[in-house]
């Protein structure tokens, strides 16, 4: 056999020895009777083999899996020492006997005191019996050869045997140098993850401003067009009155007077100054309006919690965003008058472009591309309800599209950070932010938030009104 083991010499069978008899040499019932004990013979020597057999196999095995664990063991870097109860070294590493400068054998054996810079009540304290799962810290110096040496941060946890009984303690450490080093560079990893983090959520913030600056571009556009409008009709006819009234005052007669008034339409130029006037006046006030929107959004403190007027801001949010898309949507606004939220107006302003952001540029291929944005009051919060027809949200999206850098747009249309920031804004002031599919097609994104007060009634308007 292997392994240097004695083998078992298997002897020729008796039944083999007495196959060649003829019954004639035997006596009838004792011949039968050996016959059978020679096989129940021959079938224990069989078990035998196979026994010895299954005995090689299970001892190489346990020889395998212990040259497995020495290795296992000589192979970690940091120092480990098993202990019996009675604080008596059994077993250390390579590291353990390249620490100390003394070969395994003259360290095996030793008392845990006598290799460590501790007193009894500390070292007591380290054999203490403990759970199976607890884990004990430490400090720790050790008695090398060439005197103390650095500091060691050691974890102590308990061994027991195959009876569940305290067998002793395992202590691993390392130095305290090598932990601070990890320590110093996993805080820089952390901060350079941070600094990235926050250059992302940046390019974010610029790309929302981006799209703010359109829909404010498009807003100011039709005020001002008819105010440079007016100006220049005023201009015009600032000329013609200015021609009448030199002409009166040049001593003119009165029938020259008439004709030049008739030729100058100071008669019409009369009855069109009231509306002029009261266009160009109508005009800045939006473009007034526009600003003050503005200043709240800029000036809003992030964090600072205050009453909000969600249909002001919704309608504004909207309408800013809708008009800086080049896809012409029919929006419809559905919102209970009067409700309040207590958050941050701009962030509210900030989730709302982007949740209408996405939702029209779902909705790119659509033939008749219409968005319904509701809010109402549902106890003592605020539900704000952004949906589209587009084509929905894919099978196992829906629990992705509030991850960092998950996008369903194409390369350079989409951080993937919008849904994300909008997400945390939702969490931070105390509110959440979900995405479903609509039944009749397309996607909804609701916004719920704690409101601030109570509402009335309900009213219902396009987008124009």
């Amino acid at each position: 056999m292997t392994r240097g083991r004695p083998s078992i010499e298997r002897p020729v069978s008796l039944a083999a020895q007495f196959a060649g008899r003829t019954p004639a040499e035997f006596d009838g019932e004792h011949e039968s009777a050996w016959i059978e004990v020679i096989h129940k013979m021959d079938e224990v020597y069989a078990d035998v083999l196979r026994y010895e057999a299954d005995l090689e196999e299970k001892n190489a095995a346990l020889e395998e899996a212990q040259a497995f664990i020495s290795s296992v063991i000589e192979s970690v870097s940091d120092v480990l020492i098993v202990c019996d109860p009675a604080g008596t070294i059994q077993q250390v590493n390579s590291a353990m006997v390249r620490l100390l400068g003394l070969p395994a054998a003259e360290i095996v054996g030793r008392t845990l005191v006598d290799i460590v810079e501790a007193d009894c009540a500390k070292v007591e304290a380290i054999l203490k019996s403990r759970f199976p799962a607890e884990v004990v810290d430490c400090e720790l110096r050790f008695r090398t050869a060439d005197g103390l040496s650095d500091l060691f941060a050691v974890n102590c946890s308990a061994r027991y045997d195959q009876s569940a009984r305290p067998a002793g303690v395992v202590l691993t450490g390392r130095p305290v140098g090598e932990l601070r080093r990890a320590y110093g560079a996993l805080h820089k990893a952390h901060s350079e993850l941070q600094r990235a983090q926050r250059h992302l959520i940046e390019q974010e913030k610029m790309a929302s401003l981006g799209r703010l600056v359109a829909g404010v571009a498009h807003e100011l556009n039709n005020p001002i067009s008819f105010v440079y409008g007016n100006i220049h009709a005023l201009e015009r006819y600032r000329g013609r009155l200015t021609e009448y009234l030199n002409s009166l005052h040049g001593g003119t007669s009165a029938e020259k007077a008439a004709a030049l008034r008739a030729s100058l339409k100071i008669d019409a130029i009369l009855e069109d100054l009231r509306p002029l006037i009261e266009g160009t006046l109508e005009g800045a006030m939006r473009v007034s309006d526009i600003v003050k929107n503005l200043r709240r959004l800029s000036f809003s403190k992030a964090g600072e919690a205050s009453p909000v007027d969600v249909e002001r801001v919704l309608r504004t949010a909207v309408r800013w965003a809708a008009r800086a898309k080049t896809v012409k949507v029919a929006v419809r606004i559905e919102i209970e008058t009067g409700i309040m939220i207590a958050g941050n107006e701009g962030q509210l302003h900030q989730v709302v472009v982007n949740l209408v952001d996405n939702a029209i540029d779902a909705m790119r291929d659509v033939p008749e591309p219409a968005l319904d944005v509701t809010a109402r009051r549902v106890g003592d919060e605020v539900v704000i309800a952004i949906a589209d027809n587009g084509v929905g949200l894919a099978d196992g999206v829906i629990d992705k599209v509030f991850e960092p850098f998950f996008t369903t747009k194409s390369v350079g249309e989409g951080t993937g950070l919008g849904l994300w920031i909008s997400y945390g804004i939702a969490r931070e002031c105390g509110g959440s932010l979900a995405a479903a599919n609509r039944p009749g097609g397309g996607a909804v994104f609701t916004l719920t938030l704690p409101g601030a007060e109570r509402g009335g009634a309900r009213q219902a308007s396009s987008l124009g009104e």
